[in-house]
């Protein structure tokens, strides 16, 4: 098998105090990717026994995307309440080609015993034609209030959300459209018992651009309409003396789109709901020690669905359970120079809304050094990062299309950041 992918982008960031309680900022970018592989579609479980079928495709893939934020960020007072208000516009813009020329001959393997099959390559797309775009825009203003002398915060906040999407066929002609928009809520509450100690709650709205129908499903590569998400959360955030920990509860809703096995066609007709707790600890132990951890438990179930059968069952890609934890040592033989490692884990997670097949719990180490230094006076970092040190092999998510990603192979990353 093959496979090249380009990946070019650029992001600039800037800011300007106007004087002391006023700034403005902006924050611009893009990218592009290009993709061309020749190699087996994501494999579709088809049975019980864990026998997948897919097809060598000779595919081609090209997204280019932009954005653009600004806005302006204020310091007043209005006698005992001092705020921190934010003005905020931003636009979001994305462009999806995809071509891909499907081999006659269907492999059959198991994920549990998996078994090489001689194929003929299939032709490379002559073209790569357009088959989405998408529009986000986002109007929104937002007031930090702190009172009783620094002790509560009060955060609300609105956003008018707009998003376009269209589909397109393979002679141009648009296939389909949406154009919807929703003024979004935010309200957010902080308490402050001590110097060292928050308390929080907020309730968050948003609209974002609705998933994309898998290249094998019926209506491949259409959009479904947007979707709209509420979270609520509570939670304490703890930090002092070298040591940040916090403590979370929340619920999520939020559409949930799948295959229909009947005719083949993916949609987005169902809500999930997520109910969890997250767990976040990091601490300096000594000088050049640290260690770190995060635990998130998740109970997922579908509420709402056309299908009877399938409601409070768990939702497709959604783990129980996810853990990780890390600590980073710095050598005292050269200042700057760390090591680090972290261990992550992730429970099983189911591939149909049946609940009737899942992909097993995976474990993998990632290990990694950097090192700090200045470069012609500005700040530099080098890192180098082994992902998966033990070259695992395992299945590492599923899509809501029930079918399952690969995990990475052992990966070995560099990386150069300067700061000017």
């Amino acid at each position: 098998m093959w496979w090249n992918t380009r990946d070019q982008g650029v992001l600039l960031h800037s800011s300007y105090e106007l004087n002391d309680n006023l700034t403005l900022f902006m924050n611009a970018g893009g990218g592009r990717s290009i993709v061309s592989r020749i190699s087996e579609q994501t494999p579709k479980i088809i049975n019980d026994n864990g026998d997948v079928e897919s097809a060598i495709t000779n595919y081609r893939f090209n997204v280019h995307r932009y954005i653009f934020e600004t806005g302006v960020r204020s310091y007043f007072s209005t006698g005992a309440i001092d705020h921190q208000m934010t003005l905020q516009a931003s636009y979001y813009h994305d462009r999806l080609a995809v071509a891909g020329n499907v081999g006659k001959q269907k492999v059959i393997s198991n994920i549990y015993s998996p078994s090489e099959v001689d194929v003929t390559l299939p032709s490379s797309p002559a073209s790569v034609p357009k088959v989405s775009s998408s529009q986000l825009t986002s109007f929104a203003v937002s007031d930090t209030m702190t009172i009783l002398n620094g002790s509560v915060d009060i955060i609300p906040g609105i956003r008018l959300q707009r998003v376009q999407a269209d589909n397109f066929m393979a002679n141009g002609q648009r296939s389909a459209n949406y154009d919807e928009s929703a003024v979004t809520p935010m309200l957010g509450l902080v308490y402050h018992p001590l110097e060292s100690v928050s308390l929080y709650a907020n309730y968050i709205e948003g609209l974002s651009k609705g998933d994309i129908a898998p290249s094998f499903a019926k209506n491949a590569s259409q959009v479904m309409r947007p979707y709209r998400s509420r979270q609520y959360e509570v939670g304490v955030k703890y930090d002092n003396a070298g040591i940040q920990s916090s403590l979370a509860f929340f619920q999520i809703t939020k559409p949930s789109g799948a295959i229909d096995s009947t005719d083949n066609i993916f949609n987005a007709n169902s809500e999930q709901r997520n109910r969890g707790v997250e767990v976040n600890l990091s601490a300096q132990v000594l000088d050049n020690l640290q260690i770190s951890g995060n635990l998130s438990l998740i109970d997922a179930e579908l509420i709402k669905s056309p299908k009877s059968d399938i409601r409070g069952n768990k939702p497709v890609g959604v783990s129980p359970l996810q853990a990780n934890v890390g600590v980073e040592y710095d050598l005292p033989i050269l200042h700057g120079l760390s090591l680090n490692s972290y261990v992550n884990y992730s429970a099983k997670q189911y591939v149909n809304q049946a609940n009737t097949q899942s992909i097993n719990p995976w474990t993998t180490v990632d290990m990694g050094a950097s090192y700090k230094t200045r470069v012609y006076g500005a700040p530099t970092t080098f890192r180098f990062d082994v992902q998966n040190l033990f070259n695992h092999h395992y299945w590492s998510g599923v899509a809501s299309y029930t079918t399952i990603a690969q995990g990475a192979p052992r990966t070995f990353l560099a990386s150069v950041s300067v700061d000017f």
